[in-house]
């Protein structure tokens, strides 16, 4: 005998597709999530258009004052789009704001009503054309922006080298889809093992996302082809910074960086600062030496003169190479990360592996961070001696 089908009662079914409905709008995210992905996103548009709004004359007035910020605003908003989009938009809004009236007309004694309209409506579907029109840029732009980030993470390397006696760990966290950040390790073979070198690259490109992402990729073609033609370190930084100027706009689009070839077998490390974010060297006894000795960014000046240092990392010593997204990373209060934290961090965790202290370090990014949108690329690579 066959089992009587079970009903399902409507109420529970519409609780259960309102159910569905939310998880697929919202991704599963909690409301409090939800809230926090608004602020961040809010701050991060309002940033976008505010910018430029420093140049307004100082109004005596608070609602004159307001009244400037509003129509500055209106346009920074209204100038990003189309002319054709504006138009639209425009028209949107003069709809939005017409009153509704009537059709009707009076004949003698009679008053006859024929009818009556709102435009509001076809506002409101204006401006709903509107947003589907700049969807459709944002869906393609997003895909294009995926496979831009496909290939830069191609280009950066994968898993750390493995070199006996150090350890190595390294991260990057672009600003946006695609970075101007760079870091690599690459292996330069000598005529024998005892020759071998490893070079140490941390590079920052000015500015940010494709343009940034894009002079990237030119600085780590032009790094790889030198680098394996066996010039010295010298020479290597001499031919980056000179190919780097035939790709800076005249100087413009420059690029900071740090240098640093490393002999395995006894820890020597030649390098050269070129604008970078002064690295740490943290001794195991406590102390510490900032690589300061190079020049200026690379891209700026053709002929510009590099300087050379040579330091040691002994048996326990840490190598700590960052961009300034780390040390700059801002909370809502507009208070900066510091390079203080980021010493104090390497303190604290000097008896952990590079891995480990990596960890640390960006889960103390984003308690100081908090819901503050990231305004730069952040980049870290950590080298122990072991």
């Amino acid at each position: 005998m066959a089992s009587p089908k079970r009903t399902v009662p409507p109420r529970s079914r519409l609780k259960g597709n309102a159910r569905q409905f939310w998880h697929r709008v919202s991704e599963g995210l909690a409301v409090n999530q939800l809230w926090s992905q608004f602020a961040k996103d809010a701050r991060s548009s309002y940033r976008l258009y505010s910018a430029g709004l420093d140049h307004l004359q100082a109004e005596p007035s608070r609602f004159r004052r307001g009244w400037q910020i509003a129509k500055a605003m209106f346009w920074a908003i209204l100038e990003k789009l189309t002319p054709a989009r504006r138009v639209l938009l425009l028209l949107a809004l003069i709809l939005l704001l017409l009153p509704a009236g009537r059709f009707s007309y009076t004949n003698g004694a009679n008053h006859v009503e024929i009818g009556e309209f709102d435009l509001r409506l076809w506002g409101g579907l204006l401006i709903f054309v509107v947003l589907l029109l700049e969807l459709a840029d944002r869906v393609v732009m997003k895909r294009d922006l995926e496979i831009a980030k496909d290939i830069q993470a191609w280009l950066l390397p994968g898993a750390p080298l493995q070199i006996p006696g150090y350890q190595i760990a390294y991260a990057t966290r672009p600003a946006n889809t695609v970075a101007g950040d760079y870091y690599d390790v690459i292996l330069r073979p000598g005529r024998s093992l005892s020759e071998d070198r490893i070079l140490f690259v941390v590079a920052d490109v000015a500015g940010k996302s494709i343009p940034a992402a894009m002079l990237m990729a030119t600085f780590q073609a032009s790094l790889r082809t030198l680098s394996t033609s066996g010039v010295a370190l010298a020479e290597l930084v001499a031919g980056v910074n000179r190919y780097a100027c035939s790709n800076s706009m005249g100087g413009v689009r420059f690029t900071t960086a740090f240098l640093a070839e490393l002999d395995p077998a006894t820890g020597d490390i030649v390098y050269v600062n070129a604008g970078h974010n002064v690295p740490i060297l943290r001794k195991s006894s406590g102390a510490r030496e900032r690589l300061e000795a190079g020049g200026i960014p690379v891209g700026i000046f053709a002929e510009s003169h590099y300087e050379l240092r040579t330091t040691r990392l002994d048996r326990g010593d840490w190598l700590v190479i960052f961009t300034d997204g780390v040390v700059e990373a801002v909370n809502q209060k507009d208070e900066e990360y510091g390079e203080p934290a980021l010493i104090r961090m390497v303190d604290r965790e000097s008896g952990s592996a590079p891995a480990e202290l990596l960890r640390s370090l960006l889960a103390d990014l984003d308690r100081h961070v908090g819901n503050t949108p990231q305004h730069d690329d952040i980049t870290c690579l950590l080298l122990k001696r072991t």
